[in-house]
Parts: C-alpha cells; sequence; structure tokens
C-alpha cells in the first residue's frame, strides 16, 4: 500500500516562506540603514554592524529559499536552523523584561508554518531517497 507524499506545493510553498523572511529582513535592514542616517542611533559602530549582521540573515534566508525552491538538501537544513532561530526569539519577545505578545505572535506563527512545510518537505525527499 503506497504511502501519500506530499507534492511539490509543500518545497513551494516552503520556499516562499523563506522568501518573505528574507524580504522581511531585508525590510528591517533598510530601516535600520534610515534610523542610522537620522541619527536616531546612540551608537553609530554597533547600528553599522546590526545592519551588516541583518543584511547577511536576510541574504541567507533568500539563498535557502532559492535552494529549497531546487530541491537541494541544504536549503531545508538551513531553513529549519533558521525558523528555530526564529521561534527562539518569539519567545524571548513573548517573555522578556518588556514582554510583547503581539511581536512573539508575529514571528511565532510564519516561524511555526515554516517549520512544518520544511519538515515535510524533507520527509518527502527522504521517502524519495529509499
Amino acid at each position: 500500500m503506497p504511502t501519500s507524499v506530499p507534492g511539490p506545493a509543500a518545497q513551494r510553498w516552503a520556499a516562499a516562506i523563506l522568501a518573505v523572511e528574507a524580504l522581511a529582513l531585508f525590510v528591517v535592514a533598510g530601516w535600520e540603514v534610515v534610523a542610522l542616517a537620522g541619527g536616531d542611533t546612540d551608537d553609530a559602530v554597533s547600528s553599522l554592524a546590526l545592519i551588516v549582521l541583518t543584511t547577511i540573515g536576510a541574504v541567507a534566508l533568500a539563498a535557502f529559499a532559492v535552494a529549497v525552491a531546487r530541491g537541494q538538501s541544504w536549503g531545508r537544513s538551513g531553513g529549519v536552523v533558521a525558523q528555530l532561530l526564529l521561534l527562539a526569539v518569539a519567545f524571548g519577545a513573548a517573555t522578556g523584561p518588556t514582554p510583547s505578545p503581539a511581536t512573539a505572535l508575529l514571528l511565532a506563527v510564519p516561524a511555526i508554518a515554516g517549520l512544518v512545510v520544511l519538515v515535510v518537505v524533507t520527509r518527502r525527499a527522504a521517502q524519495r531517497r529509499e
């Protein structure tokens, strides 16, 4: 009796979620640039470092999205790690010194969706190798 294997739609969804997350990080990096240019920072060097790190994260997420769309395992692995990191940030937003449940929810929902879809795609890839 054959098992039901999810189609390439799951792969497209996983790539799309990663791409939207990458776009969101690029927007955050742009917001940081505007804050730096407007003098809305306490330490320009730290702000510049944060911009660079945010941009690197956005580029990594974009690369994971492309890799997942192409069926490459390293993209799925990186995507899973990124979703787990995003869940950790969401947990921190919910439980930190100034909790923000709305922010935590905004971060956790796409992270959970991305994690679920990436696990489905990973299982599908493993079933194809059998």
